[in-house]
Formats: C-alpha cells, sequence, structure tokens
C-alpha cells in the first residue's frame, strides 16, 4: 500500500486562499501541518480540510508572537481509519500530536510538531524538546514531520537521525519564501531547511519532494511511504 504524506508549516501570517488550491490539489492522504490557528476566522483550516473529507487531532498552545498571544499547534489530517490519537506537550510550551491511523490492516503512529525557531542555531531548548518528543515515538511503524527550526548539521537534528531515518538525503531548502518569515533575521532567500518527514527503519519511503506554494513562508514537503 502506498500512501502520499505532506507537512507543511503554514505560517500565521499565510495567504489563505493559496494554502485551501494546495492543499485540495495536492490530494494527500495524511497531512501534518504547523502553526494551525484556533482562533483565526479569517484562516479555517480545520473547517476547510473537514469539508475535504479529513478527520484531524489537533494540539493547540498559546504562544507569544510580538506583541500578541495566539493560539496555535500542528495537526495531523487523514482521509483513512483515525483508531487514536494523543497530545504531548514539549518544553517551552510546544506540542506533538499523534494520529493512530490504521492502514492495510495495521496501524501506523504519525507524528506532527513545531519546535521553538532559534534562528539556526544550536540551543538547549530544542534538544530538550527532541529529546522529550523522541520518548514518545515506538520503534517501528512511525512517521514523524513537522518544522523542526534546525538545519541539518545542526545537533537538534542529529539527535532525530540518531533515531529515526531523513527521507531526504539532499537537504532541500524549505525556508524562507518571504522575508517576513522571521522579522529578527529577515531571510533573503530560500536556501535554509527546516522542514523534515522522519520514519522508523521498517518503513521505505521513495518521491521525496519539496512542493511548490507561495502560501506560506515555508515550503510544503512531501513523501509516498510503502506499508
Amino acid at each position: 500500500m502506498q500512501v502520499k504524506i505532506l507537512s507543511w508549516n503554514i505560517w500565521i501570517d499565510s495567504y489563505f486562499d493559496q494554502i485551501k488550491d494546495f492543499l485540495k490539489k495536492c490530494d494527500a492522504d495524511i497531512i501534518g501541518l504547523q502553526e494551525v490557528r484556533e482562533d483565526d476566522p479569517t484562516r479555517e483550516t480545520i473547517k476547510y480540510l473537514d469539508s475535504l473529507g479529513y478527520k484531524y487531532v489537533f494540539a493547540p498552545t498559546e504562544k507569544n508572537w510580538g506583541k500578541e498571544v495566539w493560539s496555535d499547534g500542528p495537526a495531523v489530517f487523514t482521509k483513512h481509519n483515525l483508531v487514536s490519537s494523543r497530545k504531548y506537550i514539549l518544553p517551552d510550551n510546544r506540542a506533538l500530536v499523534q494520529a493512530d491511523i490504521k492502514l492495510a490492516d495495521k496501524v501506523t503512529l504519525f507524528f506532527s510538531t513545531h519546535l521553538t525557531h532559534t534562528h539556526q542555531k544550536d540551543s538547549d531548548i530544542q534538544l530538550q524538546q527532541v529529546q522529550e518528543l523522541l520518548k514518545h515515538i515506538p520503534s517501528e511503524r512511525s512517521v514523524l514531520m513537522g518544522d523542526f527550526n534546525a538545519t541539518p548539521r545542526s545537533s537538534t537534528i542529529q539527535e532525530v537521525k540518531a533515531q529515526l531515518v531523513d527521507t531526504d538525503s539532499k537537504d532541500l531548502p524549505t525556508w524562507s519564501v518571504y522575508p517576513e518569515g522571521c522579522i529578527s533575521c529577515k531571510p533573503q532567500e530560500l536556501d535554509i531547511r527546516l522542514d523534515y518527514i522522519f520514519t522508523t527503519k521498517d518503513i521505505k519511503t521513495h518521491s521525496y519532494k519539496v512542493e511548490d506554494s507561495k502560501g506560506s513562508d515555508h515550503l510544503p514537503i512531501s513523501v509516498i511511504v510503502e506499508l
């Protein structure tokens, strides 16, 4: 059984019409999103994907964005049978969301997360976050995806790769489509990788792709999983 997996940070300041257009056209079986808003009527991501037939689990937490407090978080959406779900709180009030999905008569666990942005620098808080989240990832039939806000050679990503398989062997850039993606570091071009899809060693994948959309400051990423 082949399943298309998509992961995407859809950005608090997203161009939502383009987000919706891409999500509909990509027709992924399972979608992991980050920065899904809980309280923004102009970006009703959950309502929109529900209209396309997706079931979901969502784990919002409160964060400070500039001078405002926002409630957003990671989510997993699926067109398949959602058996159960769990939500975990990581250090710095970040979240990890788990969806147990039945595929090919077996349950596979899918996780979506969004780590703290430390401006492409190694940080103790990111290490604490991945060390905590890895405690919840079984050694078989598991997929972890999200915006890790960490570059491929960072200690954060190396910690994850010690346990899981990175589906992109080329470290293709995923950020930033827009300079306003970070008001502190003001990225000027799309030349940094911050987004990942990892799997346990028993899962075979192929056709990893950095997709094309200008709906967010991050590009969506996808991969085909064989189960």
